[in-house]
């Protein structure tokens, strides 16, 4: 296949074993779908949300994103039928909900019902959260001349806010990540069965190939800087990514009021889309055993993700399971009662098989938490660095409000999924590195 060297053992040889792949809807794409998403909705029914979509950033950039919206008719999800459709009305719904909360001069506080009435809907049949996930702006959204999705330059965003190369370029980089790090799950699945019978060379050849496998994720994030520009992703992109977690600074100290289809309102706070959601990052933390414990700010309380807030005592990396598509976030729970390699290269014993497992492990993390670096440096060349930089815009969200603060006073900028960013992610970092400090080397 181009664009990637093979491991010993390939895809299909290791997923026979593995039919759980499939149960959890683990394509060979990984946590991609096995084919494109869906580019429409079939039914012409749908068609006021497909129209104002094909015009979202002109509609954005024009201010009439909320009167379109406003105007149009509550329609039913009787008419969506198979799953793929369910995620397309994801999809739709994500980008206008974004767009209406902050395509104006200030965030709006409610949802008009001609949205959040069928975007409550379809994410209940999902079992997601009603916000633009890391699922909605990334593995749904995308198109690929070819059928290699680890190809960069052949990818494409369906759909983006501000209509420009850099934003479908933003999101594709996460796509190519996603599909570059497909092979590694079935390796890994057979690495953990392998440490219950304390296979060494196996386990340790599959350490080997993490290693490799988030180099290459690492070389796809460094690609970045090709097609998006600091600049643009700040003040275009990022702020229509943001949630209505911790946004109390930008005008959403309540979050975002929805309206079902009983007429009832209810108050959301709900992380906004961030690559905290994506399943693949959080598989390599739980073979490997990394533990994070960062509650990425905000107060804790004993309500459910889906209602706004997360569970006392839950961490980030916990709480964003739900932000997850169910079948991925049981996937996690299920690789999570497997164990971890930490375990085994914790274990005593001086041999040199041993011994070079502790090395191959050690290398791993590193790796790891050398990826997390890369984040980091990205972050601060297009979060921080921009944020420095001083805003007149009269318009209040995420980029002009963290511009301000950085002129007033050394506050801590916010993510768009609602943490304190450099802090959570140092944090996450050394997590990282901490977990390849190997406690028995004898």
């Amino acid at each position: 296949m181009p664009g990637r060297t093979q491991p010993s053992l390939e895809y299909e040889e290791l997923s026979s074993r593995y039919d759980l792949l499939q149960d959890y809807s683990v394509s060979k794409n990984g946590f991609l779908p096995e084919r494109e998403p869906l580019r429409r909705l079939p039914c012409i029914y749908y068609s006021p949300w497909e129209s104002i979509l094909d015009d979202l950033p002109s509609l954005i950039k024009g201010r009439t994103i909320r009167t379109a919206l406003d105007r149009i008719p509550v329609l039913s999800t009787d008419k969506l039928q198979a799953e793929e459709e369910w995620c397309r009305a994801y999809v739709v719904l994500s980008f206008l909900a974004h767009a209406y909360i902050w395509g104006g001069g200030k965030a709006s506080e409610l949802l008009p019902h001609t949205i959040s009435v069928p975007f409550l809907q379809v994410s209940e049949h999902l079992d997601l959260p009603p916000v633009a996930t890391y699922a909605a702006l990334n593995l749904w959204n995308f198109a690929c001349r070819g059928s290699d999705f680890r190809e960069l330059d052949s990818l494409r965003a369906l759909h983006t806010f501000s209509g420009t190369d850099d934003e479908s370029w933003f999101f594709s980089v996460s796509v190519a990540m996603e599909a570059q790090g497909a092979y590694i799950i079935p390796i890994m699945l057979q690495a953990l069965e392998a440490s219950q019978h304390h296979d060494y060379s196996t386990v340790t050849r599959a350490l080997d190939e993490f290693t490799v496998c988030v180099g290459k994720l690492g070389a796809l994030l460094d690609r970045m800087d090709e097609k998006c520009d600091p600049m643009v992703f700040y003040h275009q992109i990022r702020p229509y990514l943001a949630g209505s977690k911790n946004m109390g600074v930008v005008g959403l100290p309540n979050g975002v009021l929805y309206q079902d289809g009983d007429g009832t309102l209810s108050w959301k706070q709900l992380r906004g889309g961030s690559n905290g959601q994506s399943s693949l990052i959080q598989f390599l933390d739980i073979v490997l055993g990394v533990e994070h414990r960062s509650p990425g700010g905000g107060v804790r309380t004993s309500q459910t993700a889906a209602s706004g807030t997360s569970e006392g005592g839950m961490s980030f990396h916990e709480e964003v399971r739900s932000y997850m598509p169910a079948p991925h976030r049981a996937f996690l729970e299920h690789v999570s009662c497997m164990g971890s390699l930490k375990d085994l290269a914790n274990e005593p014993g001086g041999s040199e098989e041993q011994r070079q497992l502790r090395r191959s492990f050690q290398a791993a993390t590193k790796a790891l938490g050398d990826f997390r670096n890369r984040h980091m440096q990205i972050v601060t060349r297009y979060i921080i660095i921009p944020s420095r930089k001083q805003s007149q815009a009269s318009t209040i969200n995420l980029a002009t409000t963290s511009s301000r603060s950085n002129q007033s006073r050394k506050g801590e900028l916010t993510g768009t999924g609602g943490t304190e960013l450099i802090p959570f992610l140092k944090q996450t970092r050394d997590e990282t590195y901490m977990t390849g400090i190997v406690t028995s080397s004898t």
